[in-house]
């Protein structure tokens, strides 16, 4: 019964509630002392993802952490650096995968990516296996990168790899529709705007790389994420709407087929989240599901003694993976 009844994170001085951990943390924080080798991984449609390794050594580990990013981010993104350098510290290899589209160039398709989306997570993690022959594999990820890590580790645990040994995910939507609509409160407006600008930037960008495939006419219409997703999220990946591609997508309905160890971090004043976003009875039914809901953190935070050091989310998902007992 892996429901954890307490947690060790303290945020940092000043940052007092969950607005001021997620701002600081995505705007104030530099993670220097990282440096990645780029790969292209052409994937079976003929679209490609960038992968950026970073080794923890001369030669390959035989441990390495899969980091997979949250929405509209990418391998620079602070906390995906910031996780990097803490799984090389502790002698893991990293590798920050880019999803399409995400890594400075468009992708070819006139699909993107999207939460549900795990089927490019699976071929990443097939490259680690067959291709780089990895004994031991960790998962982690970020919001919408820790939805797709944890509906690929429980929607069919037979197709993930025995390499593949516990995963650590984080500030994670498990209710993508809740979600949606929770994020499109006056509250936070100012994250639904960046989110909105970037999706559409890319639309435009899409748009143009494939004249007459998209209709972008309307796009500054769109307000929050349930518009977005019914115009675009949904019928370029073949759902028929919003809320389909939202049930479907939604990891919190996966986590009873976890067969790992698998550990959940939210933060209980994470804006980004409601109430339905902490799965405690899953946890409570699980023997391989852990959830950790410390009072602060905010969405992506977990700051814990200014900008540049180790966070708490780095610190934690290194001790679970290493640690003898997970928990």
């Amino acid at each position: 019964m892996p429901l954890l009844t307490s947690s060790s994170y303290r945020p940092a001085v000043l940052l007092a509630n969950g607005h001021l951990q997620t701002i600081a943390a995505s705007t104030l924080r530099r993670v220097p002392g990282v440096e990645y080798r780029r790969e292209r991984l052409e994937l079976p449609d003929g679209d490609f993802v960038d992968l950026d390794w970073s080794l923890a050594g001369p030669v390959p580990a035989r441990r390495l952490g899969i980091i997979s990013h949250g929405l509209e981010g990418d391998s620079n993104r602070p906390y995906v650096r910031g996780m990097a350098r803490a799984l090389n510290q502790a002698g893991f290899d990293a590798l920050a995968w880019n999803y399409r589209g995400c890594g400075g160039e468009t992708n070819r398709l006139l699909r993107a990516y999207h939460l549900g989306d795990t089927d490019d997570l699976a071929a990443v993690v097939r490259c680690a296996v067959e291709d780089k022959h990895y004994p031991e594999l960790f998962l982690t990820g970020f919001s919408a990168g820790g939805n797709v890590t944890l509906k690929y580790l429980g929607e069919n645990a037979a197709r993930v790899p025995s390499q593949v040994q516990r995963a650590a995910v984080f500030s994670v939507p498990t209710d993508l529709k809740a979600s949606s609509m929770h994020i499109s409160r006056w509250q936070n407006q100012i994250y639904l705007r960046r989110f909105l600008t970037s999706l559409r930037h890319k639309m435009r960008v899409k748009a143009a790389h494939l004249p007459g495939q998209l209709d972008v006419s309307a796009l500054d219409e769109l307000r929050d994420f349930p518009q977005f997703d019914e115009r675009y999220t949904a019928p370029l990946h073949g759902f028929a709407s919003a809320d389909e591609y939202y049930e479907h997508s939604a990891s919190g309905r996966y986590l009873a087929g976890i067969r790992i160890p698998t550990l959940l971090v939210n933060a209980l004043n994470d804006p980004f989240l409601p109430p339905s976003c902490f799965p405690r009875e899953a946890a409570r039914a699980s023997q391989f599901f852990y959830l950790e809901t410390p009072a602060e953190g905010g969405h992506v935070g977990f700051n814990e003694a200014g900008p540049n050091g180790t966070f708490y989310s780095e610190r934690r998902a290194v001790d679970f993976f290493t640690r003898a007992v997970p928990g």
